[in-house]
């Protein structure tokens, strides 16, 4: 073999070496973004499981509230008492605890309202209540 066959031999080698190392490198980065990915996966899915978690202790709340305010009128039969609440998909998860500190103040706002209409109040409720058994 001459000089410039034992120096292409060579390269080869090395060339193939290099081949191997990039080999192994990529199935190393592969194996290491993989489990990255499923990290990620397992964190999306606890994220999920919470945002589910608070949207239904949002909603149970937004019910009782609801129906609180259905109580504080249900004698007054001019006042019809609107939908049932239901989840808007237009407003921001990361609001959610500021829109239900909404809500107190504005069923207060309501009882304090119905209280203000003072007498007719009573007699729209005591029409609807049957007299007292003699």
């Amino acid at each position: 073999m001459t000089d410039d066959g034992a120096t292409a031999a060579m390269r080869y080698k090395e060339i193939i070496a290099l081949s191997r190392g990039s080999a192994e490198n990529l199935r190393e980065w592969e194996v290491a973004r993989a489990e990255a990915l499923e990290a990620e996966i397992e964190e999306a899915q606890g994220a999920i499981e919470a945002a589910t978690e608070r949207e239904t202790r949002a909603a149970e709340r937004a019910s009782r509230w609801w129906r609180m305010a259905l109580h504080n009128i249900q004698g007054l039969p001019w006042l019809p008492p609107g939908d049932d609440p239901h989840a808007i998909s237009t407003a921001r998860p990361a609001y959610l605890e500021r829109y239900l500190e909404e809500v107190k103040p504005s069923y207060q706002e309501l009882v304090q309202a119905v209280l203000g209409l003072g007498w007719r109040a009573k007699r729209a409720a005591s029409k609807q209540q049957p007299p007292p058994p003699a």
